[in-house]
């Protein structure tokens, strides 16, 4: 048999590492593809000059850029079959990727779990995109859904990973060379520094987008994301294309620019979910919490923890969870990550 059926949840084996196929060099194209896509205008990903202002040799790819391309390289591999995608922890961006740049990905099981039901289990794997260069430019954990094919195989010993609920500042990886002691913020479009936000504080981002069939396809094939379940609309029961997570999760940090233009740079994931699933037609809105704030050792540049969520159009106020603790039918993810931002 030559074409490939994807794994299925009896196919893992605790502490397998697998190497993703197909490395991908990420060029300004990208850039502009991703910037046609979503409402991104964040100054230090738009200008090289802005950049070099910065401290930096030139304009880094957006953050998610590194994130898709790396995402993609493991659907095969890893959520070909997949009912869901279930969550985030632990993620680090060790260092920008640039136009130019050649990432890779592999992947280590690091947890199995078969569910109750005996028909899938969950699949813990730590993700790196490697560099042409050898060095390690993002690493995260993530837990799947996968289906099983053989009903009757025998259910691994449960391992479930003990995971840090938050990177701490500590391990943030600032990139070399970052300096906001000059930053313009008259150019980058907002005023609000570090120090103008408190914790606890919650920003309604205002826009929303309507997500589109056309626009889903694209930026699921440009990141060579393979899952069945967002292209085979005879794959799920209700005849229905689920969106990838990673196209809200853009949208949503795009959408976050009115209010927190300045908060570049994610650093570290130290959670996420897709609460809901999301499909064409959704219009998405976007509000974010600020839940931290610390001090860096780099010139003028602050770290700031925030959680962004994305909800559904006409969703209640900064809507999330009900009284029973679980999400609301309307919250499409929940994310919560470490950014860099002028003191």
């Amino acid at each position: 048999m030559k074409t490939n059926p994807g794994r299925f949840f009896e196919d893992y084996r605790l502490g397998e590492v697998i190497h993703h196929a197909v490395p991908r060099t990420v060029s300004g194209g990208e850039r502009a593809l991703y910037h046609a896509l979503y409402p991104a205008r964040g100054a230090l990903y738009s200008s090289d000059e802005f950049a070099r202002a910065c401290g930096l040799p030139a304009a880094p790819v957006d953050d998610l850029i590194a994130f898709h391309v790396v995402f993609g390289k493991t659907v095969p591999d890893i959520s070909l079959n997949a009912v869901a995608n279930l969550g985030y922890a632990q993620g680090r961006w060790l260092a920008p990727v640039y136009p130019g740049d050649t990432l890779r990905s592999q992947s280590t099981v690091i947890g199995l779990k078969e569910n109750s039901n005996g028909a899938s289990g969950n699949v813990y794997v730590r993700t790196q995109g490697i560099n042409q260069r050898g060095a390690t430019v993002l690493d995260y954990v993530r837990w799947v859904m996968v289906r099983k094919n053989r009903l009757d195989a025998p259910a691994p010993d449960p391992v479930v990973p003990d995971l840090q609920k938050v990177v701490p500042v500590a391990d943030l990886v600032i990139p070399a060379g970052l300096d906001f002691s000059n930053y313009d913020f008259t150019l980058a479009g907002e005023p609000h520094r570090w120090g103008d936000y408190a914790v606890g504080e919650k920003i309604d981002h205002v826009d929303g987008v309507t997500v589109e069939e056309a626009e889903h396809m694209i930026a699921t094939r440009l990141w060579q994301n393979t899952a069945k379940v967002h292209f085979d609309a005879t794959f799920r029961e209700d005849g229905k294309r689920l969106i990838y997570g990673g196209h809200v999760i853009s949208i949503a940090r795009a959408l976050s620019f009115n209010g927190l233009a300045n908060a570049h740079m994610i650093v570290a994931l130290n959670a996420g979910a897709h609460a809901n699933p999301c499909f064409s037609g959704t219009t998405i809105k976007a509000w974010s919490e600020v839940l931290d704030r610390a001090e860096t050792a780099a010139l003028g540049v602050g770290a700031i923890r925030l959680r962004l969520v994305a909800v559904k159009q006409g969703a209640a106020p900064f809507a999330l969870k009900g009284a029973d603790g679980k999400y609301a039918p309307e919250v499409l993810l929940d994310l919560d990550y470490w950014a860099l931002m002028p003191m």
